[in-house]
């Protein structure tokens, strides 16, 4: 099944996912209207074409064309008018650049399949069980329908009151018009008088049962409410923390508006009732009518109700983020455009433009020695409208940023936090005017307020900005504690375990495995806490003091770690060929008893910015196991040459030895090339002698950079050298013996450190 139809049989929460996939760069019309077309075509090597990606950009504006064709055929003046808009805009956007418009195309397939695999997952896990939230979710739209049937049920008692008090009404205006009696003999105006007597006292019940009837609706509703307000929607909104720092998406929120919505249109409802209601009582009213004693008290009740229910349905929708960072959300950059999403959850069509919102920043906050003000730029008023994808009634904040106030003079009154740990508000006004004919009107003032945000001025902030974020998300969920780091708490390893597990699930495909969580388990709490869940570790050891005596924080250590990965090594995390955190000895213990050759992948513990070595063993003559760990690879040579690259061309030399790689097997036992075979670079195609396009050879040999440890040969062992006649001959065939000695003669001096040295060197490819 083609990938756009199966993400349209997900669960909403996930079709929310998409819906954020798409704006008005590449509108989801395209990725609908066009789906088999996109997913017929590899976008990863389009995104590295130019000249491909030109190609592919025709390609699509023809499809529009065609799909435009389409639409006049079927009289659509709608969609023609909406795709010729879409043309126009892609034009103006990537027909200087097509390579960006594949990129945005090949990364939003691949978080398509993201979502896919994310809620295959959940649906696995959730086999032969019933989740709490799913009972919880039934319940409440139980509610729901018990809520809408006693209204309509309400609506038929009213009909059938009004019928009988309209009959009655008839009755006794015939009672009192002699006219009209005449010709009655006596026991016929008796019965009249008696049934009439009898149709007053029926009346009476009648209006009884209404007041008794809506009072208990009234009941049920403010129950409903309750759950809503006090349960579900802190609930939800717990859920987005923790969808904020990487955890899993949040729930549905169209879920939670529909609840709200149906609450709204019954209230309405009974406002509508009440003034029927108010209408018979006019007509016909007696002593100790019930309508005449409850009226204001109904009127009042169902109008606090719905004051209730509105105040409290301006919510967040979509965090404050910078574009730039979308995975880093509440990390503002003064000077830098922010968005920021709201919802009403009321979807009621009199709401729409009814709303006009303000954001307000820092909002109520005292005046503090050495806090941070900000203004914002930007148009920061918005009008809610109904959006056209889903109906509901929204407003986007796309183009706010912030700007810092210069104080006078110098600066010398700093704070007693620095800038990272200072959090700030950004919260959202607006003022709701309902008039209802018949009906007292209601104005409401309405509020929302956004996750408390950290606002940096230079991007070097981000990693320490982000490590503030989740240490709050992790630990509280008061929206307004801006003083929250002035004592902040410490966090159990089990909350900090799966949090740190999330930072990487979120950026790649792979969370952190038991094993690779005991090693940070032991470099944070100590080999003594044995992991322990409740162990704790303090904000400053997290965040601040260096780790095991290196000269950086914890946090930052892991920060480099996943840069490493999201630019040099996401296939291979992915697809588990990194082992990554494991400890030294622990390392030692899994090659042990592994054959000569085998080697396992972990991140260095000495590098701040993050980086890899790998470690593999080889065997003496006594047989006793010996490890060898090459000197770490950063960024730096990684941008030269990839990982894969380097395995498969890495090189051990000494002195009358002739270099060999090392490297066979990855741990456990996976052939190296098995394991790493698909990342190798393809082997260019033989140019055809009559290609016209062959550039002239100027005498230049192809070079092709490798990885070469230089040790004594005393450190290596007979099993790795000498070469046998067979390797040595087949060497010769590409490498001269005058080369081979040169390279022997490069370095005579025996390195004392455990990790062997490591540098690249040109070879010739012949």
């Amino acid at each position: 099944m083609a990938q756009w139809c199966q993400l349209q049989m997900l669960d909403c929460k996930y079709l929310e996912q998409v819906d954020q996939l798409y704006d008005d760069s590449f509108p989801m019309d395209i990725r609908q209207y066009l789906s088999r077309w996109i997913e017929s075509i590899d976008w990863d090597t389009v995104a590295v074409q130019d000249s491909l990606a030109t190609i592919r950009f025709h390609d699509l504006l023809a499809q529009l064309d065609d799909q435009h064709s389409r639409f006049a055929l079927e009289n659509n003046f709608l969609q023609q008018h909406n795709f010729r808009k879409i043309k126009r805009n892609l034009q103006d956007r990537f027909q200087e650049d097509p390579v960006t418009m594949a990129m945005i195309i090949s990364r939003n397939l691949k978080e398509e399949q993201k979502i896919l695999a994310c809620a295959k997952e959940a649906e696995q896990e959730g086999e032969g069980t019933v989740s709490a939230m799913v009972v919880e979710k039934q319940k409440l739209d139980n509610k729901v329908k018990e809520l809408k049937d006693k209204v309509q049920f309400l609506d038929q008692m009213l009909k059938n009151l009004e019928d009988l008090q309209d009959e009655y009404d008839f009755k006794m205006n015939t009672l009192k018009n002699q006219n009209e009696l005449n010709g009655m003999s006596a026991k016929e105006l008796e019965r009249e008088k008696f049934n009439t007597a009898r149709m007053c006292i029926e009346l009476k019940q009648n209006r009884h049962d209404v007041v008794s009837f809506l009072n208990e609706l009234l009941n049920l509703t403010q129950s409903f409410i309750q759950d809503l307000i006090s349960e579900e929607l802190p609930e939800w909104k717990q859920r987005q923390q923790i969808a904020c720092i990487g955890g899993p998406p949040n729930a549905c929120v169209d879920q939670l508006q529909n609840w709200f919505t149906a609450v709204a249109e019954a209230l309405q409802q009974v406002r509508q009732h009440l003034n029927k209601m108010l209408e018979l009582e006019q007509k016909f009213t007696y002593e100790n009518d019930p309508i005449s004693q409850k009226k204001a008290h109904l009127e009042n009740r169902a109008l606090e109700l719905l004051k209730s229910l509105l105040s409290s349905s301006l919510v967040v929708e979509r965090q404050p983020c910078m574009p730039t960072h979308p995975q880093r959300p509440l990390v503002l950059k003064t000077g830098v455009q922010f968005t920021v999403k709201l919802r009403f959850l009321v979807k009621l069509h009199e709401f729409n433009y009814q709303l006009k919102v303000k954001a307000v920043f820092d909002k109520d906050v005292t005046e503090k020695k050495g806090f941070r003000k900000f203004n914002i730029l930007g148009t920061n008023t918005k009008v809610m409208n109904m959006e056209e994808s889903n109906g509901s009634l929204a407003a986007e904040f796309r183009h706010l940023q912030l700007k810092e106030q210069k104080l006078a003079g110098n600066r010398t009154n700093e704070g007693p936090l620095i800038v990272t740990e200072e959090l700030h508000s950004l919260s959202f006004e607006s003022e709701l005017h309902l008039n209802q004919s018949g009906s007292p009107g209601l104005h409401i003032r309405l509020e929302a307020m956004a996750l408390p945000l950290v606002v940096i001025s230079n991007v070097c902030q981000l990693p320490s900005g982000w490590a503030s974020i989740l240490w709050y998300n992790m630990l509280t969920t008061e929206p307004k504690n801006l003083k929250f780091f002035l004592s902040p708490p410490s966090a159990k390893w089990s909350q900090l375990s799966e949090v740190l597990s999330w930072q990487f699930s979120s950026v790649t495909k792979r969370g952190l495995n038991q094993e690779q969580l005991n090693m940070l388990a032991d470099k944070l709490l100590g080999a003594k806490a044995q992991r322990n869940p409740d162990g704790t570790i303090p904000w400053t050891k997290f965040c601040k003091q260096s780790a095991n005596e290196k000269a950086f924080p914890f946090w930052l250590w892991i920060e480099g770690i996943l840069d490493l990965i999201k630019r040099h090594l996401l296939s291979l995390w992915n697809d588990g060929c990194i082992m990554g955190f494991i400890s030294k000895e622990r390392e030692k213990a899994l090659l042990s008893d592994k054959c000569p050759g085998t080697f396992l992948l972990r991140f260095s513990e000495s590098s701040k910015e993050g980086a890899i070595t790998f470690t593999w063993i080889e065997h003496d003559v006594h047989d006793k196991p010996i490890y060898h760990s090459v000197e770490p690879y950063t960024k730096k040579e990684l941008t030269a040459v990839s990982l894969p690259d380097i395995i498969r061309t890495y090189k051990v030399m000494a002195v009358e030895n002739i270099p060999e790689n090392p490297l066979r097997f990855l741990y456990p036992d996976i052939p190296k090339d098995k394991a790493f075979g698909k990342y190798y670079p393809k082997p260019s195609e033989t140019q055809e002698p009559m290609d016209m396009d062959v550039p002239e050879n100027r005498g230049y040999m192809k070079t092709e950079l490798i990885s070469v440890s230089e040790v004594h040969p005393s450190r290596l062992q007979d099993n790795m050298m000498p070469m046998s006649p067979d390797d040595y001959k087949a060497l010769e065939r590409y490498v001269s013996p005058r080369d081979i000695d040169a390279v022997m003669d490069l370095q005579d001096l025996v390195p004392q450190e455990p990790d062997m040295s490591c540098s690249f060197e040109a070879l010739c490819d012949l």
